[in-house]
């Protein structure tokens, strides 16, 4: 038997709304998520942060991205972008260049010391979301996928 979001956080009282308990439940949720992905990415000496850094920048190929564009397609924003590209850069898994046409934006670039190192987490990511998810039908997972957008989308509005 699935316990709900009640009987997990041990509630005596029910939430006010559906909405709020929908909420909780949503968050609990994406913490055990998260949890998962750190349990992997963390060995490899990198944070669930630094990991969606990296696969930004592998998706935005050689000409890399500006550091604003990298916060605007972060999973979590973080207002520390600048420490967590410069861990990164210690790292030797990112590269960083100052515009030509404009000495204010700077570029980042993933090399590929951060490539192989994102080609050796791939199939374990994969595995961990495949396998948290995997409860949940082909169906279900595409209107997960509908609800939370449009979630998102009304919340941004």
């Amino acid at each position: 038997m699935t316990r709900n979001i009640v009987q997990e956080l041990k509630q005596t009282k029910p939430f006010p709304s559906k909405a709020q308990e929908a909420a909780v439940a949503l968050l609990r949720t994406a913490d055990v998520l998260r949890r998962l992905t750190a349990a992997v990415v963390e060995p490899k000496g990198i944070t669930t942060q630094q990991y969606n850094v990296l696969r930004i920048l592998r998706g935005a190929g050689e000409r890399g991205l500006p550091t604003l564009e990298i916060v605007e397609r972060m999973i979590e924003t973080t207002p520390g972008i600048t420490r967590l590209i410069d861990r990164l850069e210690t790292k030797k898994l990112v590269g960083r260049e100052r515009c030509i046409n404009d000495r204010r934006q700077v570029f980042c670039r993933i090399t590929p010391a951060g490539l192989s190192l994102l080609t050796t987490l791939d199939a374990p990511i994969l595995h961990v979301t495949d396998t948290a998810l995997g409860i949940l039908k082909k169906t279900e997972l595409t209107s997960l996928i509908d609800l939370l957008d449009r979630t998102r989308e009304h919340s941004n509005q």
